[in-house]
């Protein structure tokens, strides 16, 4: 068996016709985009091809791309500019977002905090959702900018972004949307959820790394936070990264063709792996139970430490990720588990599987052959299961 990749929430394989492009890109396109002669032109040609293909995939028009150098800098543009743009509009200074967002979003906040914005984080139900009712009540008249994601990295769960967004703009306050990693993974399509912004990267769509977006919707005010150049609009100055914005749109254009056949597939062993892994014992699926990314399994293993089983799972030649990739240096469990109820325990026990393009119903089989042996040893192995057994056969004797 070749080495089993599930951790497609962290990053995707960069896709080869990404890479024939990217390099074809490098050795016969080096211009700047930029400048006025004929390499310049050749190289911002390049450009304009990929913004087509990028606002191709979400339903917008080209002119309202921004390139950026990823999902957490199309957050933060578009979270400190809009704030920014709204305040000295006058507009007011209190922002919402929710309490299972990605640090890019909720470390923004709490940036914005110190220079004198109010923020209201949303509570999530027990599946990670964020209910419109809730939006509701946070509403203010100083309300400037909502910031909800499309669809969690943790736990894969879906938002009902469609209403979200109309109830924030029919009270005059900007929507902005991470969809870093529901972009080319399901539709999204701008119009449709009537988003105000909305952020994508190249690296989550086999792409490569360092490249994103930002989506811009006509009218909408941002000031920028980087100086020094007049690219993207003076949005986000500085050189184009080319070759990766190319690699970008060329894997835009692969998702375009592939998203829904691709989504079927993984549905399905998805659902496998779900079925398969809570018939264990002590094992709760994480999530919303069918409103979630098709490639997205997470589950929480009561009684076992889940570093622990990710070790034990990469002997197996298993790569998978206990939550985001970008906390995975921290010791403390995910503010997302938290924020849907689970206990410290329960959260230190979890496991999330991201399934993408190269895998396979054998290296479903693998898995779920191989967990159940990694669970029973890690559980024989732990004083907290030994005591749920010493408690079981007490109450049994009584």
């Amino acid at each position: 068996m070749q080495p089993v990749y599930m951790d497609h929430g962290a990053t995707t394989p960069v896709h080869p016709e990404v890479v024939e492009a990217m390099v074809k890109a490098m050795q016969a396109n080096f211009g700047n985009p930029s400048s006025v002669h004929a390499f310049g032109r050749a190289a911002k040609a390049l450009l304009e091809e990929a913004r087509v293909s990028v606002a191709a995939l979400m339903g917008a028009s080209p002119e309202q791309i921004i390139f950026t150098s990823g999902g957490t800098e199309a957050d933060n543009i578009a979270i400190f500019g809009a704030a920014r743009g709204m305040r000295q509009k006058g507009k007011g200074n209190h922002i919402i977002t929710s309490a299972v967002e990605h640090h890019a979003v909720l470390d923004a906040c709490k940036a914005l905090e110190k220079e004198g914005f109010e923020v209201t984080v949303l509570p999530v139900d027990e599946h990670g959702q964020v209910h419109v009712e809730e939006l509701e009540k946070a509403l203010r008249d100083d309300t400037i900018l909502v910031t909800i994601m499309h669809a969690n990295n943790e736990v894969g769960t879906i938002q009902p972004i469609k209403e979200l967004a109309r109830l924030t703009k029919a009270r005059g306050a900007v929507f902005h949307t991470d969809a870093v990693q529901s972009f080319g993974k399901i539709p999204v399509d701008v119009n449709d959820l009537g988003v105000d912004l909305l952020s994508a990267s190249a690296h989550k769509i086999y792409g490569p790394k360092g490249v994103g977006c930002l989506y811009v919707a006509r009218g909408v005010k941002l000031t920028p936070i980087g100086y020094g150049g007049s690219q993207e609009k003076r949005r986000r100055p500085g050189t184009e990264n080319l070759p990766g914005i190319v690699g970008f749109g060329k894997a835009a254009a692969i998702a375009a063709v592939e998203i829904e056949e691709e989504g079927t597939r993984l549905r399905r062993y998805r659902d496998r792996l779900i079925e398969g892994l809570t018939a264990l014992p002590h094992v709760k699926l994480n999530g919303h139970p069918t409103n979630r990314l098709p490639q997205n399994v997470n589950v929480s293993f009561q009684f076992i430490e889940g570093e622990s089983l990710l070790l034990m799972l990469d002997m197996k030649r298993i790569a998978a990720s206990s939550g985001s990739a970008c906390t995975s240096g921290s010791l403390d469990p995910s503010h997302v588990l938290l924020a849907m109820g689970l206990s410290h325990e329960i959260a230190h026990g979890s496991l999330r599987l991201t399934l993408g393009r190269g895998n396979t119903e054998e290296e479903i089989d693998y898995i779920l052959n191989t967990l159940p042996e990694i669970v029973e040893r890690l559980r024989a192995m732990s004083p907290l299961y030994e005591g749920k057994e010493v408690v079981m056969s007490c109450t049994q004797r009584r």
